[in-house]
């Protein structure tokens, strides 16, 4: 029987603490998994270094010169985590790809589970996570709220998956007809709509250096979650026009029956306080939301690269990858 070519892929941004370590555990992995003849000899792993600004290219160059299971490309700069990921996607040729972060706080014996739900006739296969017991209270109540938030929203995304899947060759070749340059792959790989599963296992702590997700880039990507897969803000605005024009004539009639019947009106604070304050704070907030988006489009309209490979190690044919920007 003909076995299974898989890649694992690992975007990298100042990881040079974890590196070996982490390359260490999944060449074991990938051995044991050769031995069960789950899958071919060849598999392999694939770092991708997103700009980083310590040795994380040396590791990766020393890692892919001692074995031929670890492989490496290097960006040009800095292009986030979702670009660095995207770009370990594209440019393999495995029949099924695993995508891992670099600190290994996710299960790896949940991916000998992954390749048997493939096999079981599921094209993507996303792993979840049960406990959240390393994570820090707020970075946990925000997770909780941030998830919610996308689905209240009308995002098709899985509750409590970061990045960690499992995706075969026909997700990936579907993956490429994707152009966005705002990428948000959570809410992107469901939208594939092939057969999947979901397998569950519980957070680790990480190993060494230190979260490339603070709370910043936590926001960040909530708002590009939003504001590229959900039209809802823009509609809420709409909403919230209407409700405000209701209010203004209930207020209107209010400051009215003031005036000439109760007589007791101050002349001149209803009518200019509350409309100023009440309207201005509308109005930045909409013109903030819809920013957002017209910021987006402007983006998409340059049609940029989403990254640009600079280097890859000695390792890789030229054929053993697309290059796909």
């Amino acid at each position: 029987m003909e076995t299974t070519n898989l890649c694992i892929v690992i975007p990298c941004y100042n990881e040079e603490e974890v590196l070996e370590f982490t390359a260490k555990e999944l060449i074991k992995l990938l051995h044991t998994q050769i031995e069960y003849k789950k899958i071919d000899k060849n598999s392999s792993i694939l770092f991708v270094d997103d700009g980083s600004n310590d040795g994380t290219w040396k590791v990766i160059e020393t890692l892919a010169s001692q074995t031929k299971h670890v492989k490496g490309i290097k960006l040009s700069s800095n292009r986030g985590h979702q670009n660095a990921l995207l770009c370990g996607l594209l440019n393999t040729t495995g029949d099924i790809v695993i995508s891992i972060d670099a600190d290994l706080q996710d299960d790896l014996t949940t991916i000998g589970i992954m390749i048997d739900e493939f096999n079981n006739g599921n094209d993507i296969v996303y792993g979840v996570r049960t406990c959240r017991a390393s994570d820090t209270v707020l970075k946990r109540l925000t997770a909780e709220i941030y998830y919610k938030l996308l689905r209240l929203m009308g995002v098709d995304i899985i509750f409590n998956h970061a990045d960690f899947r499992l995706l075969s060759r026909k997700a990936i070749s579907a993956l490429k007809s994707y152009e966005e340059t705002n990428l948000f792959l959570r809410g992107l790989i469901p939208s594939l709509g092939f057969s999947s599963s979901i397998v569950t296992y519980s957070r680790k702590k990480r190993f060494a250096g230190e979260s490339k997700y603070p709370f910043s880039k936590m926001i960040a990507l909530g708002l590009n979650g939003i504001t590229s897969y959900s039209s809802v803000p823009l509609r809420l605005i709409a909403i919230l026009g209407l409700l405000i024009f209701m209010f203004t004539i209930i207020i209107s009639c209010w400051v009215l029956w003031v005036k000439f019947v109760n007589g007791t009106a101050i002349p001149g604070w209803a009518s200019s306080v509350l409309p100023i304050y009440l309207l201005g704070g509308i109005q930045l907030f909409s013109i903030g939301i819809v920013g957002e988006y017209v910021g987006k489009i402007y983006m998409e309209t340059k049609k940029r690269p989403r990254y640009i490979i600079e280097k890859r190690s000695n390792n890789i044919n030229v054929q053993w990858h697309q290059f796909t920007i």
